[in-house]
């Protein structure tokens, strides 16, 4: 599976302009023990990072200054894997990445032991993000999971995790505008940015079950000035004629920067465009649509894809997972989320 990531990652680094001599090497050691199994075997643990157990999604970043990232999003699964076995596992490579490339750990240590059981209760517990600059050198994000002591203490894990880190203002805005619809606006991940950055970012990410755009447009509100419109736009763009989104649901995050905590600085959506398409032909006409509305590079859509994989894009949906809207006061960014299919990609419809 590691030489397969790895060949995905060289492709895409190609098609983006980064220097490619150390990315596939990095992803390789961060893989750890599944990078040497057998794609004729089964996963070693049913990874929930895409749908077929494949443990690393690659996404493409577009900046409406024309900048572009690629970005890796992972789980550090154990020899031996368990939930805490994993949990363990990507404890571990943290502290070898914090001494290896010298990271921002102090909010780590203020929330960590939030983040921490003996018995976790979440399809993961902590994951990876990192994302490559154009000399191919990483920056890393930390992922936790709010559902590790049980989905009935995940809004508390958030507010405590916020508490430590001095932004309660953060926990009331959340709680007004993220969620307000009780049983169906849940709290998914919480990250911290991991660089000595000004710009180093805390994250909630929230899921929305059987949501409308308008639910995504009043989260959205949080952010001041942000035109709300765009994301009735994007969600009109990616599923025409999709009044609830019933099937995987709706995302969203907000970022909150340590010099501003009282406001979030940005806002995200993320749309599971392979649940509303038949395939991915459909999905990536879409894709380019919004694209085009906004002025981005059409040919980084085709070229990634092209990168990861050479079966028909109208054999099944799966490749383009997720289309994300970032929204600031006078801004705005998307990304694309591709799944690198080692072990089949998602399942085609009936």
């Amino acid at each position: 599976m590691g030489e397969l990531a790895k060949r995905q990652l060289k492709n895409l680094c190609d098609v983006l302009g980064i220097d490619k001599s150390s990315p596939p090497e990095l992803l390789g050691e961060l893989l750890g023990p599944v990078a040497a199994r057998p794609l004729s075997e089964p996963p070693l643990w049913p990874s929930g990072v895409a749908d077929d157990a494949t443990p690393l999604e690659f996404s493409v970043q577009f900046e409406d200054t024309g900048a572009r990232h690629l970005r890796i999003h992972l789980e550090r699964l154990a020899g031996r894997p368990s939930p805490a076995a994993n949990l363990q596992a990507a404890k571990d490579l943290t502290a070898e990445l914090a001494d290896r490339y010298d990271l921002a750990v102090e909010r780590l240590r203020a929330v960590q032991d939030i983040f921490t059981s003996d018995a976790p209760q979440s399809w993961f517990s902590w994951a990876f993000s990192l994302i490559f600059d154009e000399a191919g050198n990483p920056s890393f994000k930390l992922y936790f999971n709010t559902d590790m002591h049980g989905a009935d203490a995940a809004e508390q894990v958030v507010a405590d995790a916020f508490a430590r880190l001095g932004m309660t203002t953060a926990s009331e805005l959340v709680s007004t505008y993220a969620l307000r619809r009780e049983g169906k606006d849940l709290p998914t991940f919480f990250a911290i940015d991991l660089d000595r950055s000004a710009q180093a970012r805390v994250k909630l990410y929230f899921r929305q079950l059987d949501a409308r755009a308008a639910d995504a447009e009043h989260a959205a509100a949080a952010v001041p000035g942000v035109d709300c419109n765009t994301i009735r736009e994007f969600c009109e763009t990616l599923a025409p004629g999709v009044e609830v989104f019933d099937g995987r649901p709706l995302m969203s995050s907000y970022s909150f920067l340590e010099g501003d905590p009282e406001k979030p600085s940005n806002y995200s959506l993320y749309l599971p465009i392979r649940d509303y398409v038949p395939h991915d032909a459909v999905a990536r006409e879409r894709a380019a649509e919004h694209l085009r509305h906004h002025g981005f590079d059409l040919a980084a859509l085709d070229d990634s894809m092209g990168a990861l994989t050479d079966r028909p894009l109208d054999a099944r949906a799966g490749l383009l997972a997720h289309v994300s809207l970032r929204l600031t006061q006078d801004r705005v960014g998307t990304s694309l989320y591709f799944s690198s299919e080692a072990y089949g990609g998602t399942p085609a419809r009936n």
